[in-house]
């Protein structure tokens, strides 16, 4: 992974066998970074994504490896390590084209990703979780 700071934006290159949102995460740290969103594209060997099961409350895990184009990434990183990342990949299934879709909890790059990171300017958003849904929205206070 290798990264530069050009202006307000921090432009990320995830090399083979790098993990995504472990490289995100990381530049944070290296840069003082606690809130920041980001988008990105790339070619990924492995994804584990998962869906919100509101009754339920709990994430089911779709696991897929093989050749993933990471058609879309994009998140946000609040309060530090807490993120919340989807992501949108595409493959090919039995002669088909296919997707995978969610939130994503983790994905290995095959060849290359690249991210776009932009920092909350003058300030911080953090993070609030709802008792009733079980899931966790930004807080601005």
């Amino acid at each position: 992974m290798d990264y530069r700071k050009l202006g307000t934006t921090i432009y990320i290159r995830c090399d083979r066998g790098d993990e995504i949102v472990s490289s995100i995460l990381e530049v944070c740290r290296q840069e003082g970074i606690q809130s920041a969103t980001f988008n990105g594209i790339g070619g990924c060997s492995s994804a584990q994504i998962q869906t919100f099961d509101p009754v339920e409350r709990v994430f089911h895990t779709e696991e897929k490896s093989g050749m993933l184009e990471l058609v879309s990434l994009m998140g946000n990183v609040v309060a530090g390590e807490n993120h919340h990342t989807h992501a949108l990949f595409s493959f090919v299934e039995k002669g088909e084209h296919k997707i995978l879709a969610g939130h994503l909890k983790e994905t290995v790059v095959l060849y290359t990703a690249e991210i776009e990171l932009r920092p909350v300017a003058d300030g911080v958003i953090g993070r609030k979780y709802d008792p009733e849904t079980g899931t966790g929205f930004w807080n601005f206070e």
